[in-house]
């Protein structure tokens, strides 16, 4: 049986995470989340000069969250781009049959651009997205410092709506299946959805 890497693209808050880890255990997948080494990837790109990289670390908290959301989200994009290379790089040196990784850095045009088949992205509505950062403690943290971090939320929410919507845009081009979460279908549902794009 040939190696499988079956990625879940898509944006923050909206089910990514749940779904994969039941995929690997339902599968015996080894199950890789981007973010858990999303700051070694960003501190990496910035050294070697990377320049969304090397700005957002140069950042204080008010100059990431308090600008404009579209600019923030084309960044998010950039720096995305900019760490495709080292994502890329440890998923082939992960030894296992099947993996299963998930992470809003593998956008469309990542996935499409090298040629990725066993992929869908999973996007949340405005509302669904906005309830689920709320219930997340870290919210707080990585809003300390800034100086108004109501405004901070909001931009940072409406970055991600940006974001959302821009994923869907690209999938649609690209022929990617992408799911909308509302929050009304149930995990059972979205599980067998899922498996079943993903030919499991």
């Amino acid at each position: 049986m040939s190696r499988r890497i079956l990625m879940i693209g898509g944006s923050p808050c909206s089910g990514k995470s749940t779904v994969a880890e039941r995929i690997a255990a339902e599968y015996s997948a080894l199950y890789y989340k981007v973010d858990d080494d999303l700051g070694r990837y960003l501190h990496a790109a910035a050294e070697n000069g990377c320049s969304a990289c090397r700005a957002c670390a140069a950042m204080s908290p008010d100059e990431i969250w308090m600008r404009d959301p579209a600019i923030q989200c084309a960044e998010e994009f950039q720096i995305y781009d900019e760490i495709s290379e080292s994502v890329f790089a440890h998923l082939h040196q992960i030894d296992a049959e099947l993996i299963v990784t998930e992470g809003a850095a593998y956008t469309p045009q990542i996935m499409h651009t090298r040629g990725i088949r066993e992929c869908i992205a999973i996007i949340p509505t405005p509302d669904f997205q906005v309830s689920h950062y709320k219930e997340r403690e870290w919210v707080q943290y990585v809003l300390a410092g800034c100086t108004d971090a109501e405004q901070a939320f909001r931009n940072w929410m409406e970055r991600d709506i940006l974001f959302a919507r821009q994923v869907q845009a690209d999938c649609e081009a690209y022929g990617i299946p992408c799911i909308v979460n509302d929050g009304t279908t149930g995990l059972d549902a979205m599980f067998r959805t899922v498996t079943s794009l993903l030919h499991l």
